[in-house]
């Protein structure tokens, strides 16, 4: 394996993910204290906040196992700070994610960071790579799902565990919509290393386009069904129900 060589200001947490963190902590608090006027604009923030979290961990997985299988440029291009303003694509990895959540409570897979493959050796490392970022979802929608198939509700207040819920909804489709085998997405990235060059070469053109052959696909309403049904069965497999999940989406909906 490579040796890493990157500087300590290469790893230093920015004060801006300090900043998101710290408005999901306070937001949070609102929202279980009941200390908001509106708690529908608490559940907002936290779960917007909480959301731009989880999509700066996301590519920061993708970063570190990066750097870890041999790219060691992610540090100097500021990939391990988690500052979402130093992403490649900070308007798929961040801004868009976030509209699509405001608009239609669904969680969007963000663009990847520039990793340079050419210095990664060994197909299982890229794939792994290209694994690790819906691998954060699925473990942060383990997180906020813990109280829920733990049987640890007592004591949580409604509005919390309501925003919860939609919190985990968001992480599950991500997780889901990333792991499909499109181009463009990381399904397809982790399968890629595994196919030959020419059917690389057919489908690189299409790379680009992999996201919005998704989500056309979405607005079919009997393929809509099927994906929100998927949704459903895993969260209701770790304890969280329908109406919890709607609970939530009304509040963030607050306006």
């Amino acid at each position: 394996m490579t040796t890493v060589t990157t500087s300590r200001s290469d790893r230093r947490v920015s004060p801006v993910f300090l900043g998101i963190l710290a408005v999901t902590a306070v937001t949070g608090w609102a929202t279980w204290t009941g200390f908001a006027e509106q708690p529908g604009l608490a559940v907002f923030l936290f779960v917007t906040a909480a959301w731009v979290v989880s999509l700066c961990l996301h590519e920061y997985a993708h970063a570190r196992t990066a750097l870890h299988s041999g790219d060691i440029t992610v540090g100097s291009k500021g990939y391990l700070t988690l500052n979402p303003m130093k992403y490649t694509h900070a308007l798929l990895s961040i801004v868009l994610p976030v509209i699509f959540v405001i608009m239609g409570g669904i969680g969007l897979p963000g663009g990847a960071v520039f990793i340079e493959r050419g210095r990664i050796r060994g197909r299982w490392r890229h794939s792994l790579v290209s694994a690790a970022g819906p691998l954060t979802n699925v473990l942060f929608a383990a997180v906020c799902t813990a109280p829920f198939w733990l049987h640890a509700l007592d004591g949580v207040p409604s509005d919390f565990r309501y925003a919860l819920a939609f919190l985990a909804l968001l992480q599950v489709t991500a997780a889901i919509l990333n792991f499909l085998p499109v181009p463009g997405l990381d399904g397809y990235g982790i399968l890629e290393p595994w196919l030959s060059p020419g059917v690389k070469r057919q489908v690189e053109p299409f790379a680009p386009f992999g996201l919005l052959f998704v989500f056309a696909l979405l607005w079919v309403p009997s393929i809509n069904v099927v994906f929100f049904d998927l949704v459903d069965a895993i969260l209701r497999g770790l304890g969280v129900s329908d109406g919890d999940t709607s609970s939530g989406y009304g509040l963030y909906r607050f306006w």
